[in-house]
């Protein structure tokens, strides 16, 4: 015991030792001159203090509350929606197509009458094409039609196989929803026969939209073909259409582009349906037919059960 307590006496005064001829070189003016000066401040008071890593957590409110009486200036808080300006709303000075169109003859009287009409419109049609080449110059009435079928046929084939990506570049962001809703679980199946007129450009606009110069080019393109359309439900019955037997349809088909952006393309935007347009044809459903309330202990193909048939209707006269 003696012995660790004499060692220990000799270690502090080692060290006491140490520490004083430290301390003597630096009160000697020739390494102060080699010193940093050291200038005490105070620093700045911090009136708000974030919460410690243990505490309770608090409620966004509360936390506002107390950064208030702190004198700390909460910024508001804006819930702020992107919107997208790649394509238009809708369809700017609609197409009004000609009652009877593709069933009258350009050589008899109503045809002369529509042919007619059809030029008279066509003066804001030259402004809207002249605007559109200065910024798409290889933009040609001739070629154009051509080159709309080719993206409708596209879309259509992207939509009976569901692909979404290809569908995207092919549709503008207002015509995928209508192109896409309630086909969820049903199968399409579509197929492009032939043209039976050449296609051809109708009618053009160049509307701009949010800003002054923010041009957007639609053209609309008159389409007469054969087409096969056969809609299945989930459970493979046939809803509507048939594919084996095709039919003429004349459609007006609405293509837009944004001009201002380098990178835009043409892509389908909307369809015209005149008004004197024949209805659809009715969609034939899947219902169920409820059937007997079965038994814990029972089984449906033990019953036999028939499906009861409808009965007549009888009207009185």
């Amino acid at each position: 015991m003696a012995t660790a307590t004499k060692r220990m006496r000799v270690l502090l005064r080692g060290l006491t030792s140490g520490v004083l001829k430290h301390a003597e070189a630096l009160l000697d003016p020739a390494v102060q001159c080699h010193l940093p000066s050291v200038i005490p401040f105070r620093t700045k008071k911090r009136y708000f203090i974030p919460p410690a890593v243990g505490a309770t957590e608090q409620s966004h409110a509360d936390q506002e509350a107390k950064a208030r009486q702190a004198g700390v200036v909460v910024r508001q808080e804006y819930m702020e929606r992107t919107i997208n300006i790649a394509c238009t709303a809708g369809i700017f000075d609609p197409y009004i197509p000609p009652e009877g169109d593709a069933r009258l003859s350009s050589l008899s009287r109503e045809g002369l009458k529509q042919r007619t009409e059809q030029l008279r419109q066509s003066a804001a049609s030259q402004l809207a094409i002249r605007k559109i080449k200065e910024h798409d110059p290889s933009f040609n009435t001739k070629d154009f039609p051509a080159q709309a079928l080719q993206i409708f046929i596209e879309a259509h084939a992207a939509l009976t196989h569901f692909n979404k990506e290809k569908l995207h570049s092919l549709v503008t962001e207002r015509c995928y929803p209508e192109m896409v809703r309630g086909n969820r679980y049903k199968t399409l199946c579509w197929n492009f026969v032939k043209s039976l007129e050449p296609p051809r450009v109708v009618h053009v606009r160049s509307p701009d939209m949010v800003s002054k110069g923010n041009f957007y080019g639609q053209v609309t393109v008159r389409i007469h073909s054969q087409q096969t359309l056969a809609i299945y439900d989930r459970f493979g019955r046939l809803m509507l259409g048939n594919e084996e037997m095709p039919r003429d349809v004349l459609e007006y088909l609405v293509l837009e582009r944004h001009l201002v952006s380098p990178y835009s393309r043409w892509r389908l935007h909307g369809k015209i349906v005149p008004a004197w347009a024949p209805p659809k044809d009715p969609i034939i459903k899947t219902v169920m037919i409820p059937g007997p309330q079965l038994k814990p202990w029972e089984d449906f193909e033990d019953l036999n059960y028939e499906v009861p048939k409808p009965k007549a209707v009888q009207w009185h006269k």
